[in-house]
């Protein structure tokens, strides 16, 4: 009597992890930002948010934990519980910027997390201040080579700061990197004369430009952008070589299992594939693009390896 029951109490235990996934998900999902409301990653969140709360039938909510270059947001997702009920919406800055840049990263980009699907792909624009005497490109490179270390350039993002650090690089001039927490908030500081030039997204970036606060030059992907065809790219524009584009794409904590992981991965394409869903990113200059976990994973690996280069490349010290 006894040996039955262990034996029924041993298939109980096997069968609840089982019986758990099968029933997945039966609470809110958490979606962790690394930056804040309003920036690119957040809005990308929160379009997925809002259409996967309806195909997976529960409540999908965003938390932003900004700040920390997201070291604080990746280091909460790589503490939850590995259930599919935590999910990191992210950028190039916690799973490949952060490894070219910084000395010490408190968490592993592959082994802390486990792939679920790219999710998008974003051109950023070079805006500059109209105080800045140059039109152009080419009159952008020569003013900064004529005058060493008077532009500055800000950033919020990896992304952000390697597109400016790309551009000194290859340029051969002198230029200050000034850091913020956000690109919103780097945006302001342009607005406002603070600093001389800024690589964004392009709903972020092109708006004040668009409306004569600002000058674009250029776009850093290799191809222009359907979002803002009258643009060149860099490139084309003069600097032969220049191509940095920035990416977000979704991960969990390590361990989740494996049909939790394809259920998020289904779910999440099928939001991405969604006419409406699509309409509101481009709208937001993503985009939208998808993956499966395996095809993330060989992506990011290859990105990491790209995005060091180019800060080897820049002579980028470590922080």
């Amino acid at each position: 009597m006894k040996r039955s029951l262990f034996a029924l109490a041993a298939l109980t235990a096997a069968l609840a992890p089982a019986a758990a996934q099968d029933t997945y998900p039966s609470r809110n999902i958490r979606f962790v930002v690394p930056f804040t409301a309003g920036s690119a990653t957040d809005t990308l969140a929160r379009v997925l948010a809002n259409h996967m709360s309806t195909s997976l039938k529960t409540t999908v909510v965003v938390e932003n934990i900004a700040g920390g270059n997201g070291i604080p947001a990746a280091q909460n997702v790589v503490r939850a519980s590995p259930d599919g009920y935590t999910v990191m919406v992210t950028a190039n800055t916690t799973h490949a910027g952060n490894q070219a840049l910084l000395k010490n990263v408190p968490y592993d980009a592959v082994k802390d997390f486990e792939p679920i699907t790219k999710l998008g792909t974003i051109t950023l624009a070079l805006v500059v201040h109209p105080s800045v005497p140059a039109n152009n490109v080419k009159e952008l490179i020569a003013y900064g080579k004529a005058n060493p270390g008077k532009l500055t350039f800000g950033a919020g993002s990896s992304s952000s700061r390697l597109a400016g650090e790309l551009l000194r690089s290859m340029a051969g001039f002198d230029m200050l990197y000034v850091p913020y927490k956000s690109n919103p908030q780097a945006i302001t500081d342009l607005l406002g004369g603070q600093i001389s030039l800024f690589f964004g997204d392009i709903s972020t970036a092109l708006p004040p430009a668009r409306a004569g606060k600002l000058k674009a030059f250029a776009v850093s992907a290799s191809k222009r952008s359907s979002l803002a065809g009258d643009l060149p790219t860099i490139d084309e524009a003069g600097l032969k070589g220049y191509e940095l584009t920035a990416w977000f794409a979704a991960y969990a904590p390590a361990k989740t299992p494996k049909p939790v992981i394809d259920k998020l991965n289904a779910a999440f394409k099928e939001a991405l594939a969604s006419k409406d869903v699509a309409e509101k990113l481009l709208n937001a200059g993503i985009e939208p693009d998808s993956s499966t976990p395996a095809e993330l994973a060989k992506f990011q690996a290859d990105e990491t390896l790209k995005w060091d280069k180019i800060a080897r490349d820049a002579k980028i010290e470590k922080e």
